[in-house]
């Protein structure tokens, strides 16, 4: 790359070599009234576009003696922001809109040098061709389209004496922020061009289909997906897709990078029969990653034509980034293929379930089946014939053919074993049987069948003590408990608590079609305080209450007799001595609390930074202010 003093120098004999003055005062060209007009009207949608991100540039430029200008491919100026002041006087040099700043009309300066070399440069003083411009300092940069064409620059102008290279930098960010929202408006275009081109076809399919952009968000879809994500109307346009598929930049940068097909599986009411297949495949544009397309699937959870294998969850959809929680994954992962049994012992609400389809599409067996039976739903009675299966005519009104037995159809996969221990003591013994010799015996018969399956269990009981009340078997314990696995309670991932209320609003929203309410700090205050005694279950139900009363809380929502817990509207003196102590043994600073605090919120946001603006709740000005202070990057 060329320094800068050739460059200089080169652009000099260039504007010697058109017939530049000097002494001139002013462009040659100088547009008005209706060759103006029509040139502004070219450009409408480049000066809309940049109109917010020279607000942000000129807020965060703290010496108001400054403008910004912008100009078109050719150095016409199109827009100027600034102090009424600086702008008056620097009219006087007829910097104006209209007046163009290219190298043959006023020789060189940083505007033409950016458009004929194609390059960010900062000139100053005597670096300017012309007289009058010599006591000022420009910063520029060129705004490039999609295809890397020039279609215009940035500058900021001010005197000579205040020249300072930060100026350089706040321009490059303006101009990379323009480029960015260019690239959005651009690739959406594509995206709903190429809908509408399918359209016809996207109606007819027996799939649902839905197109989203790279951040996330939503830019259409048809009929069939709307009904197959229970709406009523296209409601769901502009919205955050992670609200149905979380973690959908991690999908982005696999598909981006691997150019994979993904395929998950969701469920969208946990009360549901149906379950939804989802497969994703990248949308292109010169070989670029611009969108994903979403083409879903419903079916019935024991359809057995379907390869669903009964887990919906992964560990991208365990929420949170609190050490405790993380901690778990981390050993989860690690014994994920193991074919030890796995005991995971936690409070009710906690999501022992989510865990256990995590560590089960996690492992070598993700392609079997997850079967899950919950031992204390389940009559004592029927228990035995839903886990061994029966032979046909075992009973009276059994099944013809008889019935194959959970053990038996989660074979080469994974038997969830939730509330393990409410399970009667007779049945125990059977399957710890089972458990030691991997064989199963279906009720009236007498054939064994080899079953090689790995099992989870899970309970919210202190089975210790269960063991010693003797209403559990030490055996099978210790048969169960191979690899224990403990999941924190929520008051012991305070710092989970908020992630999990945005969360739980967006999706909480779009179930039922109703927009984000806003939440009084001191609701979220006492949300963030209170200690959760049924765990993320209340927590989504507390969330669906506000949604359902927008914003609003009922009263009776929360126990306030629960004896681990004050009520939520009076919060005890005690959890704020532990959060004092726990700040103080931390040795917080204010300032890095802050800058994590945005650097979570942006990442939460996929770097939205509109979003992020807003569930900080702060204006996108405090917040670009904010990045720069922190020197917080932000992805491209």
């Amino acid at each position: 790359m060329q320094n800068k003093s050739k460059l200089i120098e080169k652009s000099h004999k260039r504007s010697e070599g058109y017939g530049v003055n000097k002494d001139i005062n002013h462009s040659k060209i100088i547009l008005k009234n209706d060759e103006l007009k029509k040139v502004l009207e070219i450009n409408k949608e480049l000066i809309e576009i940049s109109k917010p991100y020279i607000d942000n540039v000129f807020e965060a430029v703290e010496d108001k003696d400054f403008i910004i200008t912008l100009t078109d491919n050719n150095g016409c100026i199109l827009y100027i922001k600034g102090a009424e002041e600086i702008k008056d006087e620097l009219e006087k040099l007829n910097l104006i809109v209209g007046a163009y700043m290219d190298e043959k009309n006023i020789g060189t300066n940083a505007m033409a040098v950016a458009i004929s070399e194609d390059r960010c440069i900062q000139i100053t003083a005597k670096e300017h061709y012309i007289s009058i411009f010599q006591s000022l300092t420009c910063s520029a940069a060129p705004i490039h389209n999609s295809k890397g064409e020039i279609i215009g620059t940035l500058n900021l102008t001010g005197k000579s004496n205040m020249k300072h290279p930060h100026t350089l930098g706040l321009v490059i960010f303006g101009v990379t922020a323009i480029e960015n929202e260019l690239f959005r408006i651009k690739t959406n275009f594509i995206l709903n061009q190429t809908y509408n081109y399918m359209k016809t076809v996207i109606e007819n399919v027996d799939k649902g289909i839905i197109i989203i952009d790279t951040h996330g968000i939503i830019i259409n879809i048809n009929e069939l997906g709307l009904k197959i994500l229970e709406k009523k109307n296209n409601n769901l346009i502009n919205e955050d897709i992670n609200y149905i598929i979380p973690n959908f930049q991690n999908i982005v940068d696999r598909i981006s990078n691997n150019n994979e097909i993904i395929k998950r599986e969701i469920k969208l009411n946990h009360d549901s029969k149906y379950k939804t297949e989802v497969t994703l495949k990248g949308i292109k544009h010169n070989e670029k990653v611009i969108g994903i397309v979403a083409i879903l699937t419903k079916v019935k959870e024991n359809d057995k034509k379907t390869d669903f294998t009964g887990a919906v969850f992964t560990f991208n959809d365990i929420i949170g980034e609190s050490h405790a929680i993380k901690n778990v994954i981390t050993n989860c992962k690690v014994i994920a293929n193991s074919p030890s049994t796995v005991l995971i012992q936690g409070e009710s609400g906690t999501g022992k379930e989510v865990l256990a389809q995590s560590i089960h599409n996690y492992s070598i067996r993700k392609n079997n089946k997850f079967v899950a039976i919950n031992c204390g739903a389940i009559p004592a009675n029927i228990i035995e014939s839903e886990l061994f299966g029966y032979e046909d005519g075992t009973f009276t009104g059994g099944k013809k053919g008889g019935r194959i037995g959970k053990i038996e159809l989660a074979n080469g996969g994974t038997l969830f074993l939730d509330e393990i221990g409410d399970m009667p003591l007779d049945m125990q013994v059977k399957l710890l049987r089972v458990l030691q010799e991997g064989r199963v015996t279906r009720l009236g018969g007498s054939k064994e069948i080899s079953v090689d399956m790995r099992v989870i269990a899970a309970t919210n009981r202190n089975l210790k003590k269960e063991i010693k009340e003797g209403t559990f078997r030490e055996d099978l314990y210790y048969r169960l408990c191979v690899i224990p696995i403990k999941l924190p309670p929520l008051r012991e991932r305070k710092g989970d608590i908020r992630m999990l209320i945005e969360y739980f609003l967006g999706m909480k929203s779009m179930k039922l079609e109703k927009e984000i309410p806003d939440i009084s700090n001191d609701l979220i205050n006492k949300l963030l305080s209170y200690n959760w005694p049924g765990n993320i279950r209340q927590l989504e139900n507390c969330i669906e209450n506000i949604v359902n009363l927008n914003g609003e809380l009922s009263s009776e929502i929360l126990d306030d007799s629960d004896d681990i817990n004050k009520d939520l509207f009076n919060i005890s003196s005690n959890n704020n001595e532990v959060i004092s102590k726990s700040i103080v043994e931390e040795n917080f600073n204010l300032e890095d609390i802050e800058k994590e605090a945005i650097i979570n919120a942006i990442k939460y946001n996929n770097y939205n930074v509109t979003k992020t603006a807003k569930s900080l709740g702060v204006s996108r000005n405090t917040l670009y202010l904010k990045i720069k202070k922190y020197n917080i990057e932000i992805k491209n």
